[in-house]
């Protein structure tokens, strides 16, 4: 490994555990332990999967000065973000988290990200903003800048940001943390744990059910420690990360999405909100405008390759006569579904379900056919005490 390789405050749990190691994001990270990628994801879909994502970029962007009124200091820090994402932040509830997207003056998506309201009324006036590793520190400069001097933005990617996932997840950190089961899909609060602040959101990246704990260093450790020892748990590597958020359908930035992409072509639409886009208020507009009224040349679809190899990344996507229509962004084995799935652009014309296609594969045509994502259903939980 070389040593201009980043490590996160959980790189000693890993070399322990006997991870393998490679390089994501410029850190050292494990991308699979003893059990291998098939196991560790079949156990994420069906138990609780322990992550380290601390190499993302979490962060907190404060205003100045606050009026002490607390809704006015939100709208006024929530202003600040608008200007450069097109979600809608201004409308966020107290302890309310939202994905948006980070867009150029194309209308290109420069990032997907996380922002989130605390909900204490002590703490308004302040945003919870969580960035891709990739490209964390354009964006904290992005963030900055449309900032200017009416807020700060600090840092907090020198602490853990712990992943756990799947449909045993709740009931394993409710044995630490019981009021975190309370929690709804894409909430998210402060809680203390043994004298030491911690900020959970019920959110993650695979599909599943589960959290996310930005967790100080120095119990970074200890933390993951006594969640792996619950029974439910075990350590999971970025390897069935990438496999679960695949079967979710779910895009990986710098792969199924870049600065040439939009929110509409790929497939995000949702995550532009209709008031913004009403306004005309955020980078690119009149070109999202524009696709969402059908001026589209490419769509992000799925594809379940019908024979042979999985389709990986940069694979020619063809039509029933050969000619190239587009290509694989994503693709791989899908263990919960015992086949190969991608994704990738095609015209709007090809991206009809069951549209039959072929993906070329070591110079050799395989059969596949659009469909619908996400391929494995989200069991996100959106209202606990329901």
């Amino acid at each position: 490994m070389s040593e201009a390789l980043k490590r996160t405050p959980l790189y000693p749990v890993h070399v322990a555990a006997s991870a393998r190691l490679v390089e994501f994001g410029g850190y050292e990270m494990p991308v699979q332990y003893r059990d291998g990628i098939l196991k560790e994801h079949l156990w994420t879909r069906e138990h609780a999967g322990l992550f380290d994502v601390s190499h993302m970029g979490p962060s907190f962007l404060t205003l100045a000065e606050k009026s002490g009124n607390p809704d006015a200091d939100h709208r006024a820090v929530a202003a600040l973000a608008e200007k450069i994402v097109c979600g809608d932040i201004a409308g966020l509830k107290p302890g309310q988290l939202r994905y948006t997207l980070l867009l150029n003056d194309q209308g290109g998506m420069v990032d997907d990200l996380m922002i989130g309201r605390p909900l204490q009324p002590e703490r308004a006036g302040m945003l919870y903003i969580v960035v891709n590793a990739g490209t964390k520190d354009g964006d904290f400069d992005r963030f900055q800048a449309a900032a200017g001097d009416a807020a700060q933005l600090i840092r907090a990617d020198d602490r853990a940001l712990i992943a756990l996932q799947g449909p045993e997840a709740a009931a394993a950190l409710a044995e630490l943390l019981p009021e975190a089961a309370a929690l709804g899909f894409m909430g998210f609060r402060r809680m203390d744990y043994q004298g030491h602040g911690l900020v959970i959101s019920r959110s993650g990246y695979t599909g599943e059910d589960g959290f996310e704990i930005l967790v100080p260093a120095e119990i970074a450790e200890a933390f993951w420690d006594r969640l792996a020892q619950d029974e439910r748990v075990r350590p999971i590597g970025l390897g069935a990360r990438d496999s679960l958020r695949l079967e979710a359908g779910l895009p990986l930035y710098g792969h199924d999405a870049d600065e040439t992409v939009s929110p509409i072509e790929a497939g995000l639409g949702f995550a532009v909100s209709k008031r913004r886009l009403k306004a005309g208020d955020f980078p690119g507009a009149e070109r999202i405008a524009r696709e969402r009224g059908g001026e589209l040349k490419r769509v992000r679809v799925g594809l379940k390759v019908l024979e042979g190899a999985p389709a990986r990344e940069g694979a020619e996507i063809v039509d029933a006569g050969g000619a190239v229509v587009g290509r694989v962004t994503s693709g791989g084995f899908a263990p919960s579904l015992g086949a190969p799935i991608a994704m990738g652009f095609v015209t709007p014309a090809l991206s009809g379900p069951t549209t039959r296609l072929g993906v070329v594969v070591r110079g050799k045509t395989q059969a596949a056919e659009v469909a619908p994502m996400p391929f494995v259903p989200h069991r996100y939980v959106r209202n606990p005490q329901a």
